[in-house]
């Protein structure tokens, strides 16, 4: 397993709630290890950020790009399955105030660690359950309508795939 940290936008009312909702019936243990959120960094354009990155050079780096970007909305997309494997996720357009912010964040200076996949934004709804045709079928079905408010980001040290310890918490545009 690998170490790094990752940058996430934990979501917040009332799709946190949905979204939660959710992963309690189709995968209790992502729901019990980890807070609904919005993958921004390390998964996708950019791997991990290093592991022996010094907390305050992260806190630097991360507090100028969230800084140039202004807290906004989003709506998730229709659910679909990840990349052939039995992960079901909640896409968001990866362009926009979104990707600037992905952009600033991977311009910053911070090294990363190689990414796996191109740059998908996306909350996770099932990732440790093995999927059968009926709960593929109901997850495909779920419709998470809320908006999706990204308004802070947030920095956890973690070894993939999930979970992990949190070492910053970042207001956007420079807001407390």
């Amino acid at each position: 397993m690998k170490r790094g940290f990752f940058i996430v936008s934990e979501l917040t009312e009332p799709s946190r709630s949905a979204v939660l909702d959710v992963q309690r019936w189709a995968d209790p243990k992502l729901a019990k290890d980890t807070t609904p959120h919005i993958t921004l960094v390390g998964s996708s354009g950019v791997g991990p950020i290093r592991a022996d990155t010094p907390v305050d050079v992260l806190r630097d780096e991360l507090t100028s790009a969230a800084s140039q970007i202004e807290p906004f909305t989003m709506q998730f997309g229709r659910p679909m399955r990840f990349m052939q494997t039995d992960i079901v996720v909640l896409p968001l357009d990866p362009h926009g105030a979104l990707r600037a912010l992905h952009e600033r964040i991977a311009g910053s200076g911070l090294r990363f660690d190689r990414a796996r996949f191109s740059f998908s934004p996306h909350c996770t709804l099932s990732f440790f359950s093995t999927l059968t045709p009926e709960n593929e079928r109901r997850l495909l079905r779920v419709r998470v309508d809320e908006p999706v408010a990204i308004n802070r980001v947030q920095c956890y040290l973690t070894v993939e795939p999930v979970g992990g310890r949190r070492v910053l918490d970042i207001p956007l545009g420079g807001a407390a």
